[in-house]
């Protein structure tokens, strides 16, 4: 079965005071929600069964999505008591996911990455030059592969979006945890392959890169 996970219990606290009101998820590019547009984007690549985490304002996704969406299931993971963050959401997950594969997107980005392509190839991260906003990079590339910076070699930003393993999952205690780390233990195990961002990507976590990407698409 081809699933995804939408990670999207974030605050936003950047984005305040839109986010008092909406979860960071439902806001608009171009007259559509981030999410939306994720689940109508995983619906063309034939992704089948999507998992979405909850917390801030977390009962309006379910309200406004339904438990349907073309023709995938969408399924939900309440973190209202305690937000796991991204790491520990995934464990939440782990036995839904049947140690399967599986797309993993940020709720708070915009992508043009083809998912049909990536879900067809091997687990790996998109990786995108790096924004102003993150000079520095997270990893480089090296023969295709996603390594550690390193001299030498250029780095790049990973895009919050990924194609994993939950099999990988199985070392990992329940409870709040980050994912950069595990992703770095999977980096230095080669067990990721890099995929460069095709077509438009944007982090929208600020107000400026979220006119920016309702700018590049087309309306507000």
């Amino acid at each position: 079965m081809r699933q995804a996970v939408i990670l999207a219990a974030g605050r936003g606290e950047r984005l305040r005071p839109r986010t008092d009101f909406l979860p960071k998820p439902l806001l608009s590019v171009a007259g559509r929600p981030l999410i939306v547009r994720h689940l109508d984007h995983l619906a063309a690549a034939g992704v089948e069964r999507v998992f979405i985490n909850l917390s801030h304002l977390g009962a309006l996704l379910p309200r406004f999505l339904g438990h349907q969406w073309q023709g995938m299931s969408l399924e939900y993971s309440d973190e209202t008591a305690q937000r796991l963050e991204t790491g520990g959401a995934l464990v939440a997950l782990r036995e839904r996911l049947e140690n399967a594969p599986f797309l993993l997107l940020n709720g708070d980005i915009c992508t043009e990455h083809p998912l049909a392509e990536l879900l067809a190839g091997d687990p790996g991260l998109v990786l995108v030059d790096n924004p102003a906003h993150h000079p520095q990079g997270d990893f480089a590339v090296e023969r295709g592969r996603v390594t550690a910076p390193a001299a030498g070699l250029p780095t790049y930003t990973y895009t919050g979006l990924a194609l994993l393993d939950a099999a990988w999952l199985a070392n990992f205690a329940s409870g709040r945890a980050p994912l950069a780390p595990w992703l770095r233990q999977w980096v230095a195990m080669d067990l990721l392959r890099a995929y460069l961002q095709q077509g438009y990507w944007c982090d929208v976590g600020t107000p400026e890169r979220l006119q920016a990407a309702r700018l590049h698409c087309g309306g507000t």
